[in-house]
């Protein structure tokens, strides 16, 4: 079977990591006594934690009225050199996806691949624990490890640090009005809109 020289994907439980060859090797001394399981951490751990990688396929439920929300946490960690954090989103977070005006869907739909980024991007702006520009650098790069054409990532990273600044403003009142974005539970019907679950006592967490 042949195989690529430069490149090799890495699938486990859900995960699916694409990296360098030689990049990362395991360095695993046989005489160690671990177990299979702990071994397979200590192996996997550098690889969740390496440079311009994203982590976690990408698994999700949705609302009736076109919100969604993660069904398991992603991971996005930034290249070195790059001023950016690196950040988890956990499972039940509530997200839109891309934030893209409907007459614009025909091209550039709200789950293209920019989805990833967006939906970390969108997790930034409601946490705010960073400034606004180190949300959008990161929405920036990752559309370029997702591989979104570099036209494309300029139009969506322009709208957003020329726009994004009321959404950034909305988020704020939301969340000092009571609005919470993690979910306690997740909706069985798939009648249910996001209007009416965030109504319910005990749906969500703050975060």
């Amino acid at each position: 079977m042949q195989t690529n020289a430069r490149r090799q994907i890495l699938q486990a439980g859900g995960l699916a990591l694409t990296l360098g060859v030689g990049a990362l090797t395991p360095k695993l001394k046989a005489e160690e006594p671990y177990s299979d399981s702990e071994a397979a951490d200590r192996w996997l751990l550098p690889l969740l934690h390496a440079p311009g990688a994203v982590a976690g396929a990408l698994h999700m439920g949705r609302f009736r009225d076109r919100v969604y929300y993660l069904d398991k946490e992603i991971k996005w960690f930034p290249d070195p050199g790059q001023d950016a954090p690196a950040i988890v989103v956990p499972a039940g977070f509530v997200t839109d996806l891309a934030s893209i005006p409907r007459v614009f869907w025909s091209a550039l739909p709200p789950d293209g691949a920019y989805t990833f980024p967006a939906i970390v991007h969108d997790y930034l702006y409601w946490i705010q624990k960073y400034p606004r520009e180190t949300a959008d650098r990161v929405l920036r790069y990752g559309m370029d490890d997702m591989k979104v054409s570099s036209d494309v990532a300029a139009i969506i990273y322009t709208a957003v640090r020329v726009g994004g600044g009321s959404a950034w403003a909305s988020n704020a009142r939301l969340k000092q009005g009571g609005e919470m974005r993690l979910l306690r539970e997740f909706p069985d019907d798939p009648r249910t809109t996001w209007a009416e679950w965030k109504q319910r006592e005990g749906c969500c967490l703050k975060i």
